[in-house]
């Protein structure tokens, strides 16, 4: 591929300008130290000129292939990679424009009504996701209704399956990790289920029932530890004389939004005291899967690597938006209550959040996330600092009607003796006068 067909490419992929709020920018293999957001290798052989590609699943790498590239072919092979760059970035396209619909910097842009159809999809990730934090705690839990079994090898199948992820995702957050075992642990008694279907012979929870499945009263759950949200990822054994307990709509698993994941292991005739790392893989891998739903990790595209950078974009945009409508809201607050006294760490918070806002969204266009996630990090939180600063929120809560209302009752006995020393004073002026006039 030549240079004029890589600046073709640049130009189909940033065909509306300043009019998207994401741009591309496409450069040849030397280029700058900052990490690629996409590498893609064009390869050539004779079987055909239409275009093929294939996602590496643990780098951002595409891999395209395609007949012999003559000068003659620039716009077709420009047009056929700009497409399939396109088709890579498209969910994380309407993810932002999602971010930005109900933002003032919407206005600024093109009409995002080519996502609409992925929108109701992204807010349902949004919604089953927790809130960005700059740290969560994991809790891996062994319930057992019966008395095995009794210990787990979780250590093991963790490094193994959950630790490459969560250094993945070190880059986002930071994580602590915890494992708890409790036996004779029953199922919520809030639930009507399982109910015994005579025909499959099997215990079978509803729907309806996944909801209200922990038993919040008696299963040892911490709702958080520290300043970050806790991940409850639960493996349920039931009790013997309820195997096998299955799901009425199939699988053995579920996410409960905004909380955890659930899921179920029946015992076997060869199941022991002790769940061993390589008895508990499959289980460890569904975990994994339900810690990046529950961390809003993108579904696509196949790539772990774009997947996770791609919530790293969203995360710094979410985390500049928040930042700036906070600014915002206090700028409202002090033109509203202009009485209110504003402490020098209110400005010194202002003040860095403007820079750091401004660190990263430098950062973003010159494709540095990392570091643009770093100081949207900053931004966010000097900002609430800011804006629940508790000298402000006294004064906010404690206007000047409700300083006379607390005054009034307390100057009152003062101000009446007062009152009545001026008047007798007043007399008294008064009475002297007439006098002095009477003897002239």
């Amino acid at each position: 591929m030549t240079r004029w067909s890589e600046g073709k490419v640049d130009k189909l992929l940033n065909v509306h300008g300043d009019a998207s709020p994401y741009q591309y920018r496409v450069s040849p293999a030397a280029g700058p130290s900052i990490p690629a957001t996409l590498i893609l290798q064009l390869n050539t052989d004779d079987t055909s000129n239409e275009l093929r590609y294939a996602l590496d699943s643990w780098t951002p790498t595409v891999t395209a292939t395609r007949g012999p590239v003559t000068p003659g072919d620039d716009d077709l092979v420009a047009s056929q990679l700009s497409q399939v760059i396109q088709q890579i970035m498209a969910d994380e396209q309407a993810s932002i424009a999602l971010l930005l619909r109900d933002s003032p910097l919407h206005d600024n842009f093109r009409d995002e009504s080519a996502f609409a159809s992925q929108f109701e999809s992204l807010q349902r990730r949004t919604t089953r996701a927790f809130k960005p934090a700059p740290s969560y705690h994991l809790t891996f839990s062994l319930f057992a209704g019966g008395s095995a079994p009794s210990s787990w090898d979780i250590e093991t199948a963790a490094e193994q399956s959950i630790n490459p992820l969560l250094q993945a995702l070190s880059s986002i957050s930071d994580f602590t990790v915890d494992a708890q075992v409790q036996l004779h642990a029953s199922i919520s008694p809030a639930i009507a289920g399982p109910t015994f279907d005579t025909s499959t012979i099997t215990w079978t929870l509803l729907a309806s029932d996944l909801s209200g499945f922990v038993n919040a009263a008696e299963w040892p759950l911490s709702p958080g530890i520290g300043s970050g949200s806790t991940i409850n990822l639960i493996l349920y054994v039931p009790h013997p004389r309820q195997t096998p307990l299955t799901l009425s709509g199939g699988g053995n698993s579920w996410i409960i939004p905004q909380w955890g994941g659930v899921q179920i292991l029946n015992p076997t005739s060869n199941t022991t005291s002790h769940l061993s790392a390589a008895h508990i893989e499959p289980v460890m891998l569904t975990f994994a899967d339900q810690l990046m739903s529950l961390l809003g990790v993108p579904d696509s595209p196949p790539s772990l690597s774009l997947r996770i950078a791609a919530l790293q974009r969203e995360r710094t945009t979410s985390l500049i938006l928040s930042a700036s409508s906070t600014l915002g809201a206090l700028v409202r607050l002090t033109r509203k209550l202009q009485s209110i006294a504003i402490p020098k760490t209110v400005a010194h918070s202002v003040e860095l959040t403007i820079s750091h806002l401004e660190q990263a969204c430098t950062a973003l266009s010159e494709g540095d996330y990392a570091a643009a996630l770093t100081s949207a990090k900053v931004a966010e939180a000097e900002a609430e600092k800011a804006f629940f600063e508790p000298s402000m929120v006294g004064q906010v809560y404690f206007p000047e009607e409700h300083k006379f209302a607390v005054y009034v009752p307390l100057l009152g006995p003062m101000g009446v003796p007062l009152v009545m020393t001026l008047i007798k004073e007043v007399r008294g002026l008064v009475g002297r006068r007439k006098g002095k006039v009477k003897v002239g």
